[in-house]
């Protein structure tokens, strides 16, 4: 996994902007487009990631700084399958399915996707959002923005592949909580069996320095760049 977009930037070469995206190049899959296209296409050629090896694109929430390099990518590589949450735009999805060769409408269901690859499924009444599970010997619960909660997220993905969640990424949405719910997030992670973090985007610089001070070589920083 490389991190493509994020507030947070650990190549100088790349450009940092509010959102999230990252790549999997074992899949050729691409999570979420941050807010920005062109920031996207331009961090992509400096991480070395080509557009048109992109074979499938997991959207997880509508909030516009994870669907805003859509069009983008889609410009250049129609030849994509999307993977998009029932809570977008009908008439969005509408013009999805005419940009690109597959458009996989996800619901509140979890369901396999393909190889090791499954959804969560739209988790959340207030902004629903889906969360991709990598069901690897390492497994691996990715978020966009977390904001149903990083723990009841992983709940959830434990939930549907009946395994422990061994690393949580993305973007816990932690930037307005307390110290203390904060370090409740870190508690319940541990309890569910957690044992390496990798929290950005909206993870909140506090939130970031607990989770780095209670997972200390399990931490693992984020921001464009990033390689896992």
């Amino acid at each position: 996994m490389t991190i493509l977009f994020d507030n947070y930037n650990n190549h100088s070469n790349c450009q940092s902007l509010w959102g999230f995206s990252a790549y999997f190049e074992e899949y050729k899959l691409l999570f979420d487009t941050g807010s920005n296209g062109r920031i996207l296409l331009k961090n992509m050629q400096e991480l070395g990631v080509d557009v048109k090896e992109i074979e499938y694109m997991f959207i997880t929430h509508s909030h516009w700084d994870h669907i805003g390099g859509i069009d983008s990518i889609l410009e250049l590589n129609p030849e994509i399958t999307l993977f998009v949450p029932s809570s977008l735009s009908k008439l969005l999805i509408k013009d999805l399915r005419s940009l690109a060769k597959e458009v996989i409408v996800c619901t509140n269901k979890p369901q396999h996707l393909f190889k090791n690859l499954y959804t969560t499924g739209l988790l959340g009444k207030d902004m629903p959002e889906q969360s991709l599970i990598i069901d690897e010997e390492e497994t691996k619960i990715i978020t966009g923005c977390g904001h149903f909660g990083i723990a009841n997220i992983t709940k959830a993905a434990k939930d549907t592949i009946g395994k422990n969640i061994d690393f949580a990424i993305g973007g816990f949405h932690l930037f307005k909580s307390s110290d203390d719910e904060i370090n409740n997030s870190i508690n319940n992670l541990k309890e569910l069996g957690v044992t390496k973090v990798l929290p950005t985007h909206c993870s909140g610089d506090r939130a970031i320095e607990l989770y780095k001070d209670s997972f200390i070589s399990n931490y693992v920083t984020g921001g464009i760049g990033t390689k896992i």
